[in-house]
C-alpha cells in the first residue's frame, strides 16, 4: 500500500509539475531563473567564503590531530581539564617558537637559496662529470637541470605552491591573518570539543542519537590517530633529512627540511618528491653528496614503510594509496599544497564513513 501511495503522490506531481509547464510557461521559466540565481549566489558566496572555510576545517583537523595526546595525557593519570590546559600551553609554544625562531631563519635562507640557485648551476656547469653526463645524455640532463633551476628561482612557483595565499603586499597580510585566526580556533575547538560534539550529537533524533554517537566518535578518533601519526613520520623525516644534507654540505639544509616536513605530510608521494628534490640539490654540490642524498633517503624510505608507518599508523585508518593520489590531486588543484594536505584526512573520513556506516548497513539488508 505503501508504495502504491507514493506511486499515485508522484504521478500527481509530475502531471501538475508538466500542466505548470504547458499552462504557465513564463510562469514556470521565471521561478527557473531565480532557482538558477539562487544556486550561483550561493555557490559566488561558498567561493568568497573558501579562505574563511578553509581556516575552520584547518582549525578542525589540527583539533583532531591533537585530541589523541589529550587522550594520551588522560591515560597516563591526567585529569581532562589538566590535560586540555597542558595540550594548548604546548600548542601555543611551538607555534610561538615556530614563529619567533624557526620562521626568520627558514624566511631569511629562503631567499639566499633562491638569489644563489642560478650561480650553483652555473658552478655545475663547470665540472666534469656534468659535462660526461650532458653529453652522453644527449643534452638531456642540462635541459633537466636547466627547468629545475628556473621553477625553483621563480616566485610564481612557490605562489602556485602555497595555493595562491603567499603573495607580494596584501596577500601576504591576508595569509598572516588566516594564519592567527586558524590559530584562536583552534585553541577554541580544542577548549570545547567536548561540548561542541554533545551540542551537534543533540540534533539527532534520540532513537538514532546512540549509534550517530558512536560512529562520529569512531571517525573523529580514526581521523585523529591519522594525522598525528603523519605529523610524527613527517617531523622524522625533516629530521632525518636535515642530518643527511648537514653531512653531505648541501647548503640551506634547514630550508629544504622545512620543506620536506611539510611535502611528506602527504603520503606515498611526499618522500618521493623530497627525495627526486633533495638528491638533485646534493648534486649541486658534488656527484658524491647526490649519491649519498639518494642512497641515504631510499634507505629511509624502506625504514618509513616497514618499521616507522606499522608502529606510528596502526590504529589509524589506513588510505589505499590511489585514494591518496586521487585526493592529493584534486587537493592540490582546488588549493596548493594546503588543499593537498586537507583532501587526504578528508578521503580518510570517507573512506570511514564508509566503512562504519555504509559497508554494515547494505550488509544487514
Amino acid at each position: 500500500m505503501t508504495n502504491i501511495r507514493q506511486r499515485a503522490q508522484h504521478s500527481k506531481l509530475v502531471e501538475s509539475t508538466t500542466s505548470m509547464m504547458s499552462d504557465h510557461p513564463f510562469r514556470w521559466a521565471f521561478i527557473a531563473t531565480l532557482g538558477v540565481l539562487v544556486a550561483l549566489g550561493l555557490a559566488s558566496a561558498l567561493v568568497g567564503l573558501g579562505s574563511v572555510i578553509f581556516a575552520v576545517f584547518a582549525a578542525i583537523f589540527i583539533t583532531f590531530g591533537l585530541d589523541p595526546l589529550i587522550r594520551w595525557f588522560q591515560r597516563h593519570g591526567m585529569k581532562r581539564g589538566w590535560a586540555l590546559v597542558t595540550v594548548i600551553l604546548l600548542f601555543v609554544v611551538v607555534v610561538v617558537v615556530l614563529l619567533s625562531v624557526l620562521l626568520p631563519l627558514v624566511i631569511g635562507q629562503a631567499s639566499q637559496f633562491i638569489q644563489q640557485v642560478p650561480s650553483m648551476y652555473q658552478k655545475l656547469q663547470q665540472q666534469d662529470w656534468f659535462k660526461a653526463a650532458q653529453s652522453g645524455s644527449g643534452g638531456l640532463l642540462g635541459t633537466l637541470y636547466e627547468w629545475v633551476v628556473k621553477t625553483i628561482s621563480d616566485p610564481a612557483f612557490w605562489t602556485a605552491i602555497g595555493g595562491g595565499a603567499v603573495k607580494v603586499g596584501v596577500a601576504i597580510i591576508s595569509g598572516i591573518s588566516s594564519g592567527m585566526f586558524i590559530f584562536i580556533l583552534t585553541i577554541y575547538f580544542i577548549a570545547t570539543l567536548d561540548s561542541s560534539k554533545t551540542a551537534v550529537y543533540s540534533l539527532v533524533s534520540a532513537s538514532h542519537r546512540e549509534s550517530v554517537t558512536g560512529y562520529a566518535d569512531r571517525i573523529m578518533q580514526n581521523i585523529g590517530r591519522y594525522l598525528s601519526g603523519m605529523v610524527v613520520l613527517a617531523f622524522i623525516n625533516a629530521v632525518f633529512s636535515f642530518i643527511v644534507l648537514l653531512i653531505a654540505q648541501v647548503p640551506f639544509a634547514l630550508v629544504i627540511a622545512v620543506a620536506a616536513f611539510f611535502i611528506t605530510l602527504i603520503p606515498l608521494i611526499g618522500t618521493v618528491l623530497t627525495t627526486a628534490v633533495m638528491t638533485v640539490l646534493a648534486l649541486l654540490v658534488s656527484p658524491w653528496s647526490g649519491l649519498f642524498v639518494l642512497v641515504a633517503m631510499l634507505v629511509y624510505m624502506q625504514v618509513e614503510a616497514y618499521i616507522f608507518t606499522p608502529k606510528v599508523m596502526s590504529k589509524a585508518v589506513q588510505v589505499p594509496g590511489s585514494i591518496v593520489l586521487i585526493a592529493a590531486l584534486a587537493g592540490g588543484t582546488l588549493g596548493g599544497l594546503p588543499g593537498a594536505l586537507v583532501a587526504i584526512p578528508v578521503a580518510a573520513g570517507i573512506l570511514l564513513i564508509i566503512k562504519e556506516v555504509v559497508v554494515p548497513r547494505k550488509a544487514a539488508s
